[in-house]
């Protein structure tokens, strides 16, 4: 039997997705996206058989996966999937797109546009990840390999920590999220890529049009600001502020803790992320869990950690974990029986957790 094919990277199907993005889906057979061609090949076709589909079939699922609103409407341009745009250059596509924003073209291809190819590109790996079976048995992309449990003995018992391999939106059945903020609990526009951003966004209750309803992680946020004499004033780096989960509740998610680690420099752009502001953050995300586990029911038993400060934040990936990990292990040490999740998008930063895991085990037993 042929082994089963492995999951897509989002790296390279990001690539592929801006390669797609200049020559526009009219020039798709003169174009290099060999991973894009495997994934739709390997997807059913529209009689519900896994004989196949196009390229630009599979584009237009993704697309349409986005789920409506300013974010797809400039995504069908921006790759020419709408209307009479296939054969537009793709500078037209861009400024077509950049209106759908209101914003300039330059502003458009400097920070909208890596948010819509990103968000593409997540949602083409979703549908490897949820693809069925093929014709001849074997399975495309089959969640465990998306959902890795890492099994390892730490401080004299056996723990399961679980590792995603995909955006945080697409999450199901963890109880409490996660989320990096700055030390001002302001957060990042909606259609940015990030995972704040990212939770924001999918929190929020849309009509059937796309449009926004109400901004519940936002508006939350901004009253416990509120409520704490905080507005325009930075907090401590490691406080810890608990929302709902939004929109989110349908998947599961109940909660998102959002955890100050980013300390905005003065007249940039830029962050500085401490790798002690994390551990700290953590730690008080573990004593928040514990606190509302006691009065929630159900009981909360759940959290996803995202690598947080290794986006905007500039830390490496390796230094953002062993930051993480440091509160993690403090709180399995002293017994505690949390489910355990980290989520991540990339399969080389899952691959670095574990080996970081594997090389951890056993640390602190007799």
């Amino acid at each position: 039997m042929s082994a089963a094919p492995r999951l897509p990277d989002y790296g390279s199907v990001l690539e592929e997705v801006r390669r797609v993005r200049r020559a526009g889906v009219v020039r798709l057979r003169e174009i290099d996206v060999p991973e894009l061609r495997r994934i739709a090949g390997q997807l059913p076709g529209a009689d519900g058989e896994s004989t196949g589909t196009t390229v630009e079939g599979l584009l237009r699922t993704a697309v349409i996966g986005i789920g409506g609103g300013s974010l797809q409407t400039a995504a069908e341009y921006t790759l020419g999937l709408a209307q009479g745009t296939r054969d537009w250059p793709a500078a037209d596509r861009r400024r077509r797109a950049a209106q759908v924003y209101g914003v300039s073209v330059e502003r458009f291809r400097k920070h909208h546009e890596l948010m819509v190819l990103g968000q593409i590109a997540e949602r083409v790996v979703a549908l490897a990840v949820t693809a069925p079976a093929r014709a001849d048995g074997t399975a495309l992309a089959p969640l465990p390999a998306a959902h890795r449990e890492i099994r390892l003995s730490l401080h004299g018992r056996s723990v399961v920590l679980t590792v995603h391999v995909h955006s945080v939106d697409l999450l199901r059945d963890v109880d409490v999220v996660v989320s990096p903020s700055n030390t001002y609990f302001a957060l990042p526009a909606a259609y940015k890529s990030s995972v704040s951003a990212t939770l924001r966004r999918a929190g929020a209750l849309k009509d059937p049009a796309g449009g926004l309803v109400e901004d519940h992680v936002h508006d939350e946020l901004r009253g416990w600001a509120a409520r704490h004499g905080t507005p325009g004033r930075a907090a401590l780096p490691g406080t810890v502020v608990a929302t709902s989960s939004g929109a989110l509740a349908g998947q599961g998610v109940r909660r998102i803790y959002h955890v100050a680690v980013a300390v905005p420099r003065p007249e940039s752009n830029d962050y500085d992320v401490q790798p002690a502001d994390i551990t700290r953050g953590v730690a008080r995300a573990f004593a928040l869990l514990a606190e509302e586990a006691r009065t929630s029911e159900p009981p909360l038993t759940s959290i996803a950690l995202p690598l947080l400060g290794a986006g905007r934040g500039g830390l490496p990936p390796l230094e953002s974990f062993g930051a993480l990990w440091t509160a993690v292990e403090a709180e399995l040490a002293r017994g505690a029986d949390w489910d355990i999740h980290f989520v991540v998008r990339r399969h080389a930063r899952a691959d670095l957790i574990e080996r970081l895991l594997a090389g951890l085990a056993d640390r602190g037993n007799p």
